[in-house]
């Protein structure tokens, strides 16, 4: 399969700043956030819709697609950051040019609900986006140095990024008895069941699965891994890279329930593909940035995750 892989992101660049679902929080942490990348070269500008609030959306539908395909199409702008995820971005997976976005490939970042633009855009586009810090949020805030290092190093560097490591305080964990090699796809789980069915999910077809989740109880999490299994795609997969479960715990642990690590050994690792688990990956501060599309090798015996080529041009 041929990717397509934007220009690498360089001091001078300019960055757009939109919101495909919900608003910022707080205004201010986008503010800061581009006073981040200013400080270290960078040119940033902020789309027309970002602080709009429509309910819980960052304006209409049309306004926040209109804010996506504007981005895309200018040709002054280089690289693309969300201000934070939330809620819609589903919604207007019907109203992105993708015929746009082919013909201007460059760096889309962010995560969460986001994951659904992601996936829609290479299923579309075949373009390698970044599930990453967004503006509002990691940006707007004192980034980590681990997060800012993994950013910058996957958005800027034509080198092949090679074996990925979590900070010292994560220890991730490996399972099965062969290695895999496979194009990472996925982000978050929800984002993923929402689009399952329509024309916006590519083929998972010898991927390897990125999982995440946040703010849902296991019971939740193995129904949405029960829809993937039942529209086989977990049989196709060629491994799995699991980041975090973010506040996935039992409302009431009193109430009969099943853990989270009961469902993932009885969902995912039973069926006995590669894959690392405890990824610095999710909702969570501290966290790497992922390139969506390219390949990836999963290594159990020597314990290693590797991103196998670079994802910028």
């Amino acid at each position: 399969m041929t990717v397509v892989k934007p220009p690498r992101l360089k001091k001078g660049d300019l960055i757009s700043v939109i919101s495909p679902a919900s608003p910022p929080k707080d205004s201010s942490k986008v503010q800061a956030g581009v006073r981040y990348f200013e400080s270290l070269g960078y040119r940033v500008t902020i789309s027309q819709n970002v602080f709009d609030s429509y309910g819980y959306l960052a304006g209409t539908d049309e306004e926040r697609a209109d804010d996506i395909n504007q981005a895309f199409a200018d040709k002054n702008v280089k690289a693309i950051i969300c201000s934070r995820g939330g809620y819609g971005t589903p919604r207007i997976l019907d109203r992105v040019d993708y015929s746009v976005i082919r013909q201007n490939p460059k760096i889309f970042v962010g995560y969460s609900d986001i994951t659904s633009l992601q996936l829609a855009i290479f299923k579309k586009t075949r373009l390698v986006t970044f599930s990453g810090p967004m503006m509002g949020v990691e940006f707007g805030e004192k980034i980590d140095s681990y997060s800012e290092e993994s950013f910058f190093k996957i958005v800027t560097s034509v080198r092949k990024p090679g074996k990925v490591k979590n900070p010292q305080s994560l220890k991730a964990a490996f399972k099965g008895k062969r290695n895999s090699v496979g194009r990472l796809l996925g982000g978050n789980l929800t984002m993923i069941s929402v689009i399952l069915g329509t024309e916006y999910v590519p083929s998972f077809d010898e991927a390897v699965l990125l999982i995440e989740e946040v703010n849902e109880e296991p019971y939740s999490v193995d129904r949405m891994f029960t829809q993937l299994r039942l529209a086989g795609i977990l049989d196709k997969l060629n491994g799995f890279a699991l980041g975090q479960f973010t506040n996935c715990s039992p409302e009431d642990p009193a109430k009969p329930h099943r853990t989270l690590e009961q469902i993932l050994d009885e969902d995912i690792f039973s069926i006995g593909k590669p894959s690392i688990s405890n990824l610095a990956y999710g909702h969570l501060p501290v966290k790497m940035t992922l390139p969506i599309g390219t390949l990836v090798s999963i290594d159990p015996a020597r314990k290693k995750f590797s991103l196998e080529e670079p994802a910028v041009v």
